[in-house]
């Protein structure tokens, strides 16, 4: 990664708005820099290589605040998110098992015996693409809301889920990963509410205002890079956007056709990163 590539990457960030410019148009930004991608990424001119770490760990960073805003965007203590929740985790679960069916259907016909990794690719909903349309576009009311707690919910459960079918032989070191995640989300709940409750936030952010040191956000940002640090060192995080090295597995044991995906995987995400908000 140099400041060319750097440069040219924030350069074709521009795409996004400017093909968006015209509200009459209803396109979402993400268009725009998907497009921009494929034309200099592998597709198109090969000037952008989806393997460089440092590309990779932007992405990763990217998709981390993208799931972070989402998060705090769903009003959690509102009643009426219930009923949301409900019909979106119905939502979910029924994709999951329609993904099963269609996972091991694939697996079958294609002889490959991936049917769970299939499973958990089309059973996650994209959180990267969805959530931003959603915004960019300013939609609202239940139904939107009823969208974007299952979108949270399948990507939550496919970031779970993909560690364990990608190396079963530790899946019990995924589990209990995903266990400190989401009990050190629920810590940094309970304090973020406790200086909510304190007052001391608000005797910050009058601070930070008035000196503009714009403590919120650097403190937002520290609890979100720990959190995907956690879940990055207890083996929790997982692909995004779902890239993966394929390789023959016939000199393991497997049959000359069939392929199976690496265990290094090139993106992190964190599950629980959207939900910390007090």
């Amino acid at each position: 990664m140099t400041f060319q590539t750097l440069t040219l990457i924030t350069v074709l960030g521009l795409a996004g708005p400017w093909l968006a410019w015209r509200r009459s148009w209803h396109l979402p930004v993400i268009l725009g820099e998907l497009l921009a991608g494929i034309v200099f990424g592998t597709t198109g001119f090969g000037l952008l290589h989806p393997t460089d770490p440092t590309f990779t760990f932007l992405a990763d960073v990217g998709f981390a605040v993208v799931m972070f805003v989402a998060g705090t965007h769903v009003p959690v203590r509102d009643a009426s998110i219930r009923s949301a929740l409900d019909k979106g985790v119905l939502r979910a679960v029924v994709v999951g098992v329609l993904a099963v069916l269609a996972g091991q259907g694939i697996a079958v016909w294609f002889d490959t015996g991936h049917g769970l990794l299939y499973a958990v690719l089309i059973a996650s909903s994209s959180a990267a693409i969805a959530l931003p349309i959603i915004d960019s576009q300013g939609l609202a009311g239940k139904p939107v809301l009823e969208l974007t707690a299952q979108v949270a919910i399948a990507d939550a459960a496919a970031v779970v889920a993909l560690p364990l079918v990608i190396d079963p032989r530790n899946a019990g070191r995924a589990a209990i990963g995903a266990v400190l995640v989401t009990a050190a989300a629920i810590i940094v709940y309970f304090f973020l509410r406790w200086l909510e409750d304190s007052g001391i936030r608000h005797r910050l952010h009058k601070i930070s205002e008035d000196r503009q040191f714009a403590l919120e956000l650097r403190v937002s940002l520290a609890l979100l890079f720990a959190l995907g640090a956690l879940a990055t060192r207890s083996h929790v995080s997982t692909a995004s956007p779902w890239v993966w090295r394929w390789r023959p597995s016939a000199s393991r044991g497997g049959s000359p056709g069939s392929s199976s995906p690496s265990a290094t995987v090139s993106s992190r995400r964190c599950s629980s990163c959207g939900w910390a908000r007090a």
